[in-house]
């Protein structure tokens, strides 16, 4: 026997700050989640749990075993079948509630397809790796008006931040000093923690129920950090910049396309990627990789490593080549991976 919506929702229900109309709306609402990896996964689980109505799932990778610690939707015969993240979560998420209407779409988020995905949905929930995809994300939001929860997690850190455009600060005003970016930490060079990612999934799903059931006025305007290794949580109200390219001048470079690494085809089975305006520094870097990645060799000029079945070259300009690929998605993510935004 199929449980009643009462029924089925109930414990929330009983919740003073959800309640039957609360419900109603969550089981009318819609949410999209940039990225199905570990703070996506884990979004996304508890949403169509709670009910959201329906949810679209964008993600360009495929469920690899390292994934499998941390990444709560995915299991081993997703890894030995390497299938497409969005694909094994809309499986998995269909099994957990026939009630919500679950898409999942298997496609590299980029300026020329942004619009088209992402539009029609009154949350964006920031499930992605890199900061080139969350600026993306924050033009089309800040530009359509449409709020977004940014998250983030990398080894036993991470933080979270709910963005309502024209009423908070934007991550453009956050994280954008006119400097050129630095080196990053990746969960592929430094490690992450299950628990770390499940927090933050945690917080962002609880800010879009607050947004998605009509209580925008519990929305705490902060930024949330935490650290469950050291056991440090901080929390601070973020003030708009005046001077903000993007919710103050609104230009929006990423979602115009002219902020985003360019990418060619190099040659045969390769792809190439030019950075704009970054240095790399190649020893550091070395240092970094060495600790994941067996074999990493660099000369003051490059720097080479290989992850089977591919070869990524890296200057200290910034740019890749990445060979074994002619696929740009692929090229991305490793990018992101190893390198960082």
């Amino acid at each position: 026997m199929t449980p009643s919506l009462n029924e089925k929702y109930s414990r929330q229900i009983l919740f003073a700050g959800i309640g039957p109309e609360g419900q109603a709306r969550l089981n009318r609402s819609s949410a999209v989640i940039v990225g199905s990896g570990a703070i996506g996964a884990a979004v996304a689980n508890l949403l169509v749990r709670a009910g959201v109505g329906r949810i679209r799932i964008l993600d360009r990778d495929f469920v690899e075993p390292s994934n499998l610690q941390r990444q709560i939707l995915f299991d081993e015969a997703d890894a030995r079948e390497a299938l497409p993240k969005a694909v094994a979560a809309e499986r998995k998420l269909r099994a957990l509630n026939l009630d919500v209407q679950i898409e999942g779409v298997v496609a590299d988020l980029n300026s020329g397809n942004a619009e088209e995905l992402l539009s029609g949905f009154p949350l964006i929930l920031d499930g992605t790796d890199n900061f080139e995809t969350r600026f993306l994300v924050n033009d089309f939001a800040v530009q359509s008006g449409t709020p977004w929860v940014y998250g983030a997690a990398v080894a036993s850190y991470g933080l979270t931040f709910t963005i309502r455009p024209q009423h908070t600060a934007c991550l453009a005003c956050l994280l954008e000093s006119g400097g050129a970016p630095g080196l990053e930490e990746t969960c592929d060079t430094v490690g992450v923690l299950g628990p770390i990612v499940n927090l933050i999934a945690s917080l962002e799903a609880a800010e879009a129920l607050k947004l998605l059931s009509g209580n925008q006025g519990q929305m705490h305007g902060r930024l949330l950090s935490a650290d469950v290794w050291t056991g440090r949580f901080q929390s601070v109200e973020p003030e708009r910049n005046p001077r903000c390219r993007a919710c103050a001048r609104r230009e929006f470079p990423y979602l115009e396309g002219r902020a985003q690494p360019h990418i060619t085809l190099c040659g045969r089975d390769s792809v190439q990627i030019h950075e704009r305006g970054r240095h790399l520094d190649l020893p550091a870097l070395e240092r970094r990789l060495r600790s994941s990645i067996p074999g990493v060799r660099q000369n003051g000029f490059l720097l080479r490593f290989q992850v089977a079945p591919y070869e990524m070259t890296i200057f200290s300009d910034g740019r890749a080549i990445l060979k074994g690929t002619k696929d740009p998605a692929i090229a991305r993510s490793l990018y992101a991976k190893y390198i960082g935004a």
